[in-house]
């Protein structure tokens, strides 16, 4: 896995770029961007509309039992109609420079089944989701939607924490018979423990930004004071142990 610019890229063997074989007229929201500025970007974005927030002096308690400083609800980004569209819009910017064009978009359930839905309109795809766990009753699906073996996806998710439930969602694929390009999501903590098990499963993963670029917009649009610095990036380093005795 390689860090750009205090961004997530990991990448496994070649990955050719292929343009879309549709004509697909699209209104864009903002002209093409390059990995700094988008991230800085999106970033922006997320602490504007408050789908993230940052308490360093007074922080949230995880389902997991962690304190964090953060609170990351990306779905809030789905209610704003402009940040929706530049979201969606650099989602499939970041899929064709990273993977190319898939033959299906994949959105993880539950926060990434909406804007895995966007993605595919946008790229004239189909569209299947994971579920955590197989439906209890009916058919029992663990996937929704119509797919082949041997199709080529790309994954969506609205968040990386550790990991775990992302390639879990892979694993299912590619016990399916679907072969996963790559995963795109919209942000990521960083932290070591995902990188290594994307590594481990060999799955490349791209996000469109991640905690250190959230840290420098916010230091940078005084959201936070750099008092406040030492303290989210000693979160970072250590999650599970942060003000812990």
């Amino acid at each position: 896995m390689e860090q750009v610019l205090g961004r997530e890229y990991c990448f496994f063997g070649e990955s050719q770029m292929k343009m879309p074989d549709f004509s697909v007229k699209t209104l864009y929201f903002c002209p093409m961007m390059n990995d700094k500025d988008r991230a800085l970007k999106i970033a922006e974005l997320l602490l504007q509309v408050k789908a993230i927030k940052l308490q360093p002096n007074d922080p949230f308690t995880w389902a997991s039992g962690w304190n964090s400083p953060i609170y990351c609800d990306n779905r809030i980004t789905l209610s704003h109609p402009n940040v929706r569209t530049h979201i969606r819009q650099s989602l499939v910017e970041l899929i064709n420079e990273k993977f190319g064009t898939p033959d299906l978009i994949v959105g993880v359930a539950t926060g990434a089944i909406a804007i895995g839905a966007l993605i595919a309109q946008e790229m004239g795809l189909p569209f299947v989701y994971v579920r955590s766990a197989a439906k209890g009753h009916g058919r029992k699906n663990l996937i929704e939607g119509y797919y082949e073996k041997g199709q080529k996806a790309v994954v969506i998710e609205d968040l990386i924490s550790t990991g775990g439930s992302s390639l879990k969602a892979v694993e299912s694929l590619r016990e399916s018979g679907i072969e996963v390009k790559g995963l795109a999501a919209i942000f990521t903590y960083g932290f070591g423990e995902s990188q290594a098990r994307f590594n481990k499963a060999e799955c490349a993963c791209a996000t469109l930004t991640d905690y250190t670029t959230l840290l420098e917009k916010a230091l940078d649009s005084n959201y936070i004071k750099k008092d406040n610095l030492h303290l989210l990036r000693e979160w970072s380093r250590a999650p599970s142990k942060w003000l812990k005795s």
